[in-house]
C-alpha cells in the first residue's frame, strides 16, 4: 500500500485552488463586462433621453419667452404711442392756451417775437431728455431758479437744475456738462452774482450760447446793466422779473420751449 504523499497532496490543493480562482477571475471578468456594457448601453440611452427632453423643453422655454417677449414689446409700442399721442395733446393743449389771444398771460412784442423764435429754433433740434437748462448764480439767484424750475415743471417743462440733478460724489462739472448736451434750450438767470463773471456762471453760458435758444430772465438788474456787462448775449430779448412774476415768466417760457406735435422750422 502506497504511503500518504503530504507535500504531493497539497501541491495537488494549491494546483485545484489555482485552476478555481482563475475560473472564478474569469467569470468575474466576463460579468464585469457585460454589466459594463450594460451600465454604458443604459447611460447612451439615458443620455440620449434626457438631451431630447431638455432640447424640447428648452424649444418650449425658448417659445414661451419669444411671445412673452413679442406681447411685452407690443404692449410697450402701444402704450409708448399712447403716451406719446396723450403728450402732443397736452403740449398742444398748453401751447395753444398759453398763446392764445384769450389768455391772461400778456407778451410784450419783443417777448412775442423772442417766443417766436425760440419756439422755431426748438422745433428743428433733436429730442433730448431736458427741454432746458437753467443757469443761474446761487448767490443770489437760488431761490428764484427754484421757484422757476417748479413752476416751469408744473407745466410740463423738463428742467435741468444743478441741485435735483446732480448726484453727489460725481463730477460736478462732468455732470453739468452732459446737462448742458442734453437740453435743447438754456435760460440764464441774470442776477447781479450773475453779472459778476464768476467761473460756473461764466462757463455755463459760454456752453448755452453755443445752442440755438437761450433764454435771459433778468432778476434784480436791467437789461442796461447786462449790456454793460457784456456784449456777448445774441441780443436784449428777455424776461424780467421786474415786468412780471415767476408764474407768469415761466408760462411765457413754457409756451416758447414746449413743442406741438408735428411743429418745424417752416411752420
Amino acid at each position: 500500500m502506497a504511503r500518504f504523499n503530504m507535500s504531493d497532496f497539497n501541491r495537488k490543493m494549491r494546483d485545484a485552488q489555482r485552476k478555481v480562482q482563475q475560473q472564478v477571475n474569469r467569470e468575474v471578468d466576463r460579468i464585469n463586462r457585460e454589466n459594463k456594457r450594460a451600465v454604458d448601453n443604459y447611460n447612451r440611452k439615458a443620455k440620449a433621453h434626457n438631451k431630447r427632453v431638455i432640447d424640447n423643453y428648452n424649444r418650449q422655454v425658448d417659445a414661451h419667452n419669444k411671445r412673452v417677449i413679442a406681447d411685452y414689446k407690443a404692449r410697450v409700442r402701444d402704450h409708448s404711442r399712447r403716451t406719446e399721442a396723450e403728450n402732443r395733446k397736452l403740449v398742444s393743449d398748453i401751447n395753444r392756451k398759453l398763446r392764445s389771444a384769450s389768455s391772461p398771460v400778456r407778451y410784450s412784442e419783443q417777448e412775442r417775437q423772442l417766443a417766436d423764435r425760440v419756439n422755431r429754433a426748438v422745433g428743428t433740434l433733436d429730442p433730448r431728455e431736458y427741454d432746458t437748462f437753467l443757469s443761474y448764480a446761487r448767490i443770489d439767484g437760488s431761490e428764484v431758479a427754484g421757484a422757476l424750475r417748479e413752476a416751469l415743471e408744473e407745466l410740463g417743462v423738463a428742467v435741468w437744475f444743478d441741485e435735483i440733478a446732480i448726484v453727489p460724489g460725481r463730477s460736478q462739472s462732468l455732470q453739468m456738462d452732459a446737462g448742458l448736451r442734453k437740453a435743447r434750450s438754456g435760460i440764464a438767470l441774470l442776477t447781479p452774482a450773475y453779472l459778476t463773471g464768476r467761473f460756473w456762471t461764466e462757463r455755463e453760458l459760454g456752453a448755452l450760447l453755443g445752442k440755438q435758444t437761450l433764454i435771459p430772465v433778468l432778476h434784480g438788474v436791467t437789461f442796461d446793466d447786462v449790456k454793460e456787462y457784456s456784449g456777448i448775449l445774441p441780443d436784449l430779448a428777455g424776461f424780467s422779473t421786474e415786468s412780471d412774476g415767476i408764474e407768469t415768466i415761466a408760462e411765457k417760457i413754457a409756451a416758447a420751449v414746449l413743442i406741438e406735435a408735428g411743429n418745424t422750422a417752416d411752420d
